[in-house]
This record gives structure tokens, sequence and C-alpha cells, in this order.
């Protein structure tokens, strides 16, 4: 009988979807354990043998838990709102639901080939209005919501409220807007419907505000910062510029303290944490005001270094500060707006990754210093941000490097507040052994003394306060794109209002276009029918909308929907909660309460580390916020994460030509790409390579080089590497030239130089590219499609291999040979079990080394998955498969629970030969094998027996015979009396658990 995997895994996964083998229960009297994955997002390329990584490990620790008698929650879904289809939508017309639904298909059909155990009843899609009902009713709670600093915790807005109609919010300690005022229950109630609104906004948790945002003008939409990389959008590579919007936004800064004390709870690794550190950025210091000289303004700034006060010798605003176009005078205004516009189309990432470029503006006005009253010029520079702190530095350059290149270049000066320190070449930025001078009242204090005493002065002056600062700023939650959750926002005169939740979802509206409006406006704007009608509670023509402020119109209680819609994480923050619930029983909840209590929250959580400073921390910070309202008991999503590494790639690249023409060329050039051998040889013998190719490939009747050049126009040539898709590229490393041309029409007519520096004619010469190993992408043209290996190794075979690659956490690259390796060792597994007669599994005794055998296995595999080991373990199957093979163990108490062992990682072929030993049940059920130490406790030695040092025969005896009765065994062998022929030895050397050396 032999091994067709493709048979029997498409077997059982038909077996596993009609029983739901895999369905999770809510009321079960086993321990629970959730297992979860970063759900994907359905792209349209499907998956690669890259994304499978992750789900292949924790499918191993799913199937593993349920061995050891877990009740394991383990489900899948999609987080199906996403730019890309957008995309798709713009460019094709088709509406990014059905590309969202097709995409989908194929994932599903990808990920139940390779056989993962999830609960499918269980599945999520951010995009359904189902499940985005809920999305939009925990926004409603955050802005029915504001941060009661005495409680440290989300409390109802009502209660704030009440606070305000009974004594104003004098006493009220709560995060809020900077700009609040101080006002009484008489104001309060004297105020406004409007104008208490927009009071309340300032306190919500979930709030409009004008604010400074990464602007995307190609995918038309607002971009966090985690979405740019290197100054251009993560999709696509758009460029990205600053640009100030009206944008709901997220008081995540409340939570700043609480979400870095939460990383103390929880199993994350060190370096994930930092991540999270590094990004809340919490700061201990000072806040200080300076006036602004001749103007009714002052600059807050935040300083960790109040000791060094009186080395400030200028301001530094962020380019967008407010103030900015207020105070700068008229000399130096256009130089001011000239660097505005410049800065604006640099991204925050870059500015805070650049350090070598110094640039800057004066605005011609100064400050007045706390202490000296000396004035102080204001400047404007790139490296402040206006979203950090208060988008203000006092600039110290005599301490903080930056400041001091900043002086240098700008000619400005350098107090020296440091006593017996140098200052003349650079900074000094060692505070802990720091004196003070220069500085009245702070002379010969150190840092800690002079940090204090400074803030101390800078109270009696009414200029300053001791302080705790955070670089986490609040979330923009604005998208201007049409694929995203609706917001359940309407608006009446231009304040914004909830819609309840009966009434729930609002739906995304049909739009011809998927393009913003010629006004600017959100692909919303393009809806007809996109209006709220208070007296009906449904949606309406916009014609019907209230002309607020236009003579003769009267409120029909009709009003305009919100036409921006939700960001990416919305969907993804609480996702995990939703799983929870039975799809029968979701209706009327987001969870019920018994699933939510019974499930708490994930004990395992595997995906990408790129997510530290995005999902994850919103995720946290909206489960610490539905805790503090009682929507959920615990406040941390994930209690152990893993991130998995990455599975790289191995791209071909090809060298093609590159010219630098004078603009007077007579003929047009040709494309030529040269081999790769070529190349490097020509590179370490004749950096002029490029020519005598190019004189090659023109033959060209041209009586010297510069008359054939000067034909082309060509003043220099270069060679650079375009990717090529690894298809065309055989193991040998020659590119398919047919192929290739076929593949990019735009080089049908390129000319190729190969192996002997020829050009290539009728494949007269090989063309060699050169490869490197990097990230799998599709851009790369460097991906390897799963379905590939699993029709042809199968996909016990994929799993198998992609653990074997090495530890989880790590990078490793792709390499298809590879495979053959663990598809063999299957082909070995089958052939324990299975001869041509059938199987071959029985009631014998086991031996004590097939015993031995199983329990180092057992040990082995389970320590591995308990520390997430994967890829040991493989080894250690093939290990014990091979010795049970040399073994001729065919004893069924040794090869059934060896396939219990084996099953977490090769499910199908365990199923198959599971059932075939008689088991009816499902291998999913089976109970994980028993270690049993005594297996493994050696009783006897297998004594080397020498004669004069050279080791002769081995002779196996106890353990525990002693010394003298070992010499007597050995002396009555007839190995010995051979050996010794009558001789009386001098000596006996006995060495217990050892050796035996018989002298003379």
């Amino acid at each position: 009988m032999s091994y067709h995997f493709n048979e029997i895994e498409a077997k059982w996964q038909k077996y596993w979807a009609d029983n739901h083998t895999f369905k999770a229960e809510n009321n079960s009297d086993k321990p629970k354990y959730y297992v979860l994955d970063m759900f994907p997002y359905p792209s349209g390329a499907g998956l690669h043998v890259g994304h499978p990584l992750g789900y292949i490990a924790s499918d191993i620790y799913a199937r593993y838990k349920r061995h050891k008698g877990f009740n394991v929650l383990h489900p899948q879904g999609y987080d199906s709102f996403g730019l890309p289809a957008e995309q798709y939508a713009i460019q094709t017309g088709q509406h990014p639901a059905i590309t969202t639904e097709t995409n989908i298909k194929t994932y599903r059909r990808q990920l139940d080939q390779i056989g993962f155990s999830f609960d499918w009843s269980r599945e999520v899609r951010t995009s359904n209005p189902e499940y985005y009902k809920w999305t939009q009713w925990i926004f409603i709670q955050l802005f029915e919501s504001y941060y009661c600093k005495d409680s440290n915790m989300a409390r109802p807005i009502a209660e704030l409220i009440s606070v305000f109609e009974a004594e104003g919010n004098t006493r009220i300690n709560a995060t809020c807007d900077d700009d609040v005022t101080a006002f009484t229950a008489e104001d309060w109630n004297g105020f406004s419907s409007e104008e208490q609104q927009d009071m309340l906004l300032k306190y919500r948790l979930t709030y409009l505000a004008e604010t400074e945002v990464n602007w995307c003008p190609a995918l038309g939409t607002v971009l966090a910062n985690d979405e740019i990389v290197n100054g251009v959008s993560e999709r696509g590579g758009y460029p990205v510029i600053r640009k100030k919007m009206t944008q709901w936004s997220m008081r995540i800064s409340a939570y700043a303290e609480r979400l870095l004390q939460g990383l103390e709870t929880i199993d994350w690794t060190d370096s994930l944490k930092e991540s999270q550190r590094n990004w809340i950025g919490k700061s201990v210091g000072a806040s200080v005001t300076f006036n602004v000289n001749n103007h009714d303004a002052v600059i807050d700034v935040f300083t960790t270094r109040p000791d060094t006060i009186y080395g400030v010798s200028f301001m530094t605003l962020a380019p967008e500060h407010e103030l900015v176009s207020k105070i700068t005078t008229a000399d130096q205004k256009a130089e001011v707006e000239a660097y505005i516009e410049a800065t604006a189309k640099r991204s925050e990432r870059d500015r805070m990754a650049d350090v070598k470029t110094i640039s800057g503006a004066f605005t011609g006005t100064y400050a007045e210093h706390p202490f000296t009253k000396e004035p102080i010029p204001i400047w404007i520079g790139d490296y402040v941000l206006a979203g950090y702190g208060t988008g203000a530095v006092m600039s110290v350059p005599c301490g903080d490097q930056r400041d001091y290149d900043f002086a240098k270049h700008f000619n400005i000066p350098i107090p020296n507040i440091f006593e017996g320190v140098d200052i003349s070449e650079e900074a000094y930025s060692d505070k802990d052994n720091t004196i003070i001078a220069n500085s009245d009242f702070l002379n010969g204090m150190n840092y800690k003394k002079a940090t204090k005493r400074a803030i101390y002065e800078l109270e009696q002056l009414g200029q300053g306060e001791g302080k705790t600062n955070y670089r986490l700023r609040d979330a923009v939650f604005s998208r201007q794109r049409y694929w995203g959750e609706p917001f359940p926002v309407y608006y009446v005169n231009g304040k914004p209002q909830m819609i309840a939740l009966e009434h729930l979802p609002i739906v995304l509206p049909e739009v011809e276009k998927y393009l913003p409006t010629e006004e600017g406006e959100p692909p919303l704007g393009r809806a007809d029918v996109w209006a709220w009608d208070t007296n009906t509670n449904t949606i309406v023509s916009n014609d019907l909308v209230t002309l607020s402020g236009v003579e003769g119109s009267h409120d029909n209680g009709i009003y305009p929907l919100e036409l921006n819609t939700m960001p990416g994480w919305a969907g993804s923050s609480w996702y995990f909660f939703r799983y929870m619930e039975d799809a029968a029983n979701r209706a009327d909840v987001f969870a019920t309460e018994d699933a939510l209590k019974y499930w708490e929250n994930v004990d395992l959580y595997i995906g990408g580390s790129e997510h530290a400073t995005g999902h994850l921390l919103y995720s946290r910070f909206w489960v610490k916020f539905m805790h503090d309202r009682g929507f959920v008991g615990v406040d941390e999503p994930f209690k152990k994460l893993i991130n998995q590494g990455m599975i790289l790639g191995t791209s071909a690249f090809i060298y093609k030509m590159g010219y630098i023409l004078d603009g007077n060329n007579k003929k047009k050039l040709p494309t030529v790409f040269v081999s790769n051998k070529v190349v490097e040889d020509r590179y370490d013998n004749h950096p002029n390579f490029q020519w005598e190719v190019m004189k090659k490939v023109l033959k060209d009747d041209a009586s010297s080089d510069s008359e054939l050049f000067d034909l082309y126009g060509l003043n220099g040539i270069a060679t650079y590497t375009i990717h090529v898709d690894i298809s065309l590229v055989n193991s040998s490393n020659d590119l398919d030239i047919d192929g290739f041309k076929n593949w990019r029409k735009l080089y049908k007519d390129a000319i190729f130089i190969g192996e002997n520096g020829e050009v290539v004619v009728d494949n007269n010469d090989t063309f060699k590219v050169r490869r490197e190993v990097e990230k799998m992408s599709k851009s790369k043209y460097n991906v390897v499609n799963p379905d590939a290996i699993c029709e042809q190794y199968g996909a016990d075979s994929l799993r198998l291999y992609e653990m074997f690659l090495g530890p989880l956490e790590q990078a490793k690259p792709w390499n298809t040979a590879g495979i053959t390796g663990v598809h063999g060792f299957l082909k070995k597994l089958w052939k324990l079990y299975v001869d041509d007669n059938g199987i071959k599994v029985n009631d014998a005794e086991p031996s004590k080394d097939n015993l031995k055998t199983l329990h180092k296995t057992i040990k082995k595999v389970e320590d591995d998955i308990e520390n997430f080991s994967f890829n040991t373990s493989v080894s250690t199957f093939m290990i014990a498969v091979n010795e049970l093979t040399a073994q001729k163990c065919t004893s069924k108490a040794i090869l059934e629970p060896l396939l219990v062992l084996i099953s977490p990682y090769a499910p199908h072929i365990a199923e198959e030969l599971w059932s075939k030993l008689g088991n009816d049940q499902s291998i999913s059920t089976a109970p994980f094998p028993k270690f049993e130490e005594k297996h493994l406790v050696e009783s006897s030695k297998n004594y080397p027996i020498s004669f004069n040092g050279k080791m002769r025969f081995t002779l196996e005896l106890p353990l525990d015979m002693s010394k003298d009765d070992i010499e007597k065994t050995v002396m009555a062998h007839e190995k010995t009396i051979a050996q010794l022929q009558g001789r009386e030895p001098k000596k006996v050397i006995v060495v217990p658990g050892k050796i035996v050396n018989i002298v003379g």
C-alpha cells in the first residue's frame, strides 16, 4: 500500500469539515485555551509559503492542547476592509465587496488545504455589516465617555454633565484638551446647546479636532504613522505630506501610563514590550512657560532638563505650531513660509530619523527668559514636531547635540553652564556627572538638586511646574476612503450626533466612483442617499437635508451623515471578543456575558512584529476602555504573544544596461541585458566592460569609439539590476529568455549577452541570473505558491518543512529542494505501519528499546511544544522513526502513541494511520501520551573489556553490580579465558559504570 498523500489529505479535510471536529464549546467542564492568529487581510495574490508559518505554529499548539484535555478555541477570519481592494475598485470600477469576496474564497481554499484545525463556525469578517455594527457601537461608547483621573478609568459622559450642571468644571480632574478654561455651574447652564457640545468634545474619548495629519494625495486619505515607510505610503509607495484637517481622534493618550504598566502583566518578548515603551515614550521633567516679547502670547515647553534652563539661547518651534504665523515678522515672513511649505512634504518619521540635515528659519521674534528676562530668539526647525509635547523646545545647545549643531550652523551663542566641561567640539549630555555653573541660584548643584530647585523657582514665578510627559499622541481615527466602517454619526449645525444602537449598522452606500469628489470630499460624498432622517431613523436622499442658515429653509429633521470612514485598525481592535460567541448568538450582542467570562482573553496570540505600535497598541487601548465601562472582564487582550519570523525568498535579478545620454543621439539605443558571470568577471578584470559590450551590440561601422558613441549620444553606461520572476529560472540559475520576453512585453526586442560574452542567438549560450535572499513578496517576483507544494508533496510535508526550517521567531530562507527530506520522512513513517499486504502493526509486546525510543520522544516533543521549539521536534520524529525501523518495531503499544505525538505536525497522515489501527474517532480526541521516566533509566551497562588497553569485546552487566562481582564475571567469561590462554593477569582495573581493563 503506497502513501497517496493527496487522497489522504482531501479525505480528512472533508471529514473534519463534515463532522465539525474542531468546533469549540462555550460551556465545557474542560479547562479553556484560546489560540489565535492575527487574522489576514485577503489580498488578491492569495497566500505564499511565508504566510502559513505562524498559522502552522499556532495549529500545532492548538492540536497539542486538545490532546492535553483542553477545550480549545482556535478560530479564523478576515481583516477584510483595506486599501488594496479600494485601489482595485478605483482602477476597475468593481465594488470592493466583490473583490474581497473573491479573495476570501481563494484564502479559504488555501487555508483548508493546509489542514488547519480552525473553528470556521465562528468566522469573522470586519467588512460584514453584522460585525461592524458593533465596531460602530464601540465608537459610540467612546464618544459617550471621558477619562477620570481620580478613578483612573473611563466613565460615562453623563456623569460629567451632571457635575457641570451642579458645580462647573473647577474640581474636575479629567483628561481633556489643553485649551479648556474654568467655568461655573452658572456658566455651563448659560451656555447654548452648541457651546455645551463643543465643551464636551474637549473631554470625550473620541472627538473632532483640527490636527496635523499625514495626507497621501495619491490614495486620497490620511495615513497613521505606522502606515508610512521612509516618507512614503506603505501601500503603493506614494508621497505623503503634512496638512491640517478636521478629523476624528481617539484619546489614547489618556491611557499612556496604564498601557505602560500593563506590559508588566503579560508574557510578551522583551523586544516587543520595549517597542511599545519607546512608542509611548514616558518622560519626567517640567513644563516651562516663556512669554513672547511684544505679543500677548506664551510658549509652553516640556523639558526633562529644567536644571539647564540658564543654558537656553534660543527657542525652536515646530513649523506647524499655531504661533508661527502670528509672531513671524514681516521681514521674515517669506523665508518662514517657504520653510513651512518644504517641511509639509516630509513625514514625521522622516524628520525624526534625519539627524544629519540641519535646517530652520528665524521668525524675527524673541521670547523672554523666565529668570534672566533676556530676549531669546524664536526659530522654527523641522526636528521639532507639532504633535510631540507642546510642539516647542527650549534649546540648550551646550547640553543637547541637535541643539548644538543647530546653533553652530546658524551662529547662535552657546553659553556653557557646566562646571569644568569643554564644549568647544560637542555638547555635554552626561547628566549624572553634571555640576551646574553660570546659573545663579543653581550654581554648584548636581542634576537632581538643580532640577528640584529649578522647578520650585518656576512654580514661584507661576511659569512652570513638575510634569510627566508621554510621546504617545492621540490617534487619528478618520480615513478619506470608501472601503471602511461608516461612522454612526450625523451632524446638526455642524455638531456630531450619535445614532442609537437599535438603528445600527449604518451600512456603506452605493457610489458611482470610489474617488474623492471634485470638491475634495471623501468618496462617500458621491453617495446620493446619505443623510439621516431623525423622524424615521433611516437613511434618505441628500436632497432632503436641512439647509442650515439658508433663508426660508426650516429644520425638517434630516441631516448629513459623516463622510469619512474608520481606519483599518478599528475592526481589528476587538475582533478576538467576537470569536468568543457562537455565530447563532451574535445578533443582539458583540458577545454574551457568559462567553466573555468563560474565554476571558487570548491565551496565545501569534503574528508579525510589524504590528507592535499599531494593532497591538490600539487593541490594548480598546480593551482597557471596554473593561473600564464594564463591557468585558479583562483589561489586556493577549496573555502570551509570539512574533513568528519571516520566511525569506530567493530572488532572481538580471543586469540591465543603463545609459547616460547627451541629448544629441541620432539613433535609438537597444535594451541590453548582461549575464551574471560577464558582469562579475569583467568588474574584476576590466572596469570598462560596458563599453566593450555595447560595441558588440551596436555593430555600427564607425571609425572610432568616440564616433560610435557620438552617433548614439552616449556619455556614459552603467549596469543595474531588475527582478525576474523566479518561475523563469531553473535550478542552474539559467534564465528562460523567451519566457522572460513573453512575461515582460516591454523587453520583447531586448538583446541578451550570454555567459561567453556574446549575443545570445537561438539559445547558443546560457544566460545566468544573480540570486539573493530577501523578503518574500509579490513585488519581488520571488513568491512560492503553497498550492504547488501541496500538490507535489502534500500539506503535511509543507507543515513539517516550515517548522523544520529553523526557530519560529527567526527569519529563514525558503528552498523548495529542501522539502524532499521531510517528504521522504513521511514515506518512511508510512512504511513503519504499512507494507504491501496492508497494516503490519500488531499486539506484540514492546521491547525495552521500543519503550526507550517512544518515551524519549514523548519527553522531547512535549518540551519542544511547550517551548515553541517546533523545529527540533521534527528532527526528533526522524530519529524516532529511524530507530523504530531499525528495531523492526510493530507493537501497537508503541506505534499508536507515536501517531498522537506526530499528529499536531502532520495531522492528515496521523489520522489515516490512526484509522487503519482500528480507531473510529478522530485522533484529535486522543490523550497525549504520558512520559514515564523509568523507560529511560539505564539498568545495565555495556562494558568495553580491554586487554592492555585494547578493547577486545563488550559485555552487558547490571549497573548496580559491585566492583568485585564485575571482576569475577569478566574473568569467568569464555572470551576472557580465550584471550589469556592460561596466563595470570598482573592486574584487573575496574571502573564501575565505565570500563574493565585487564593488564598483563
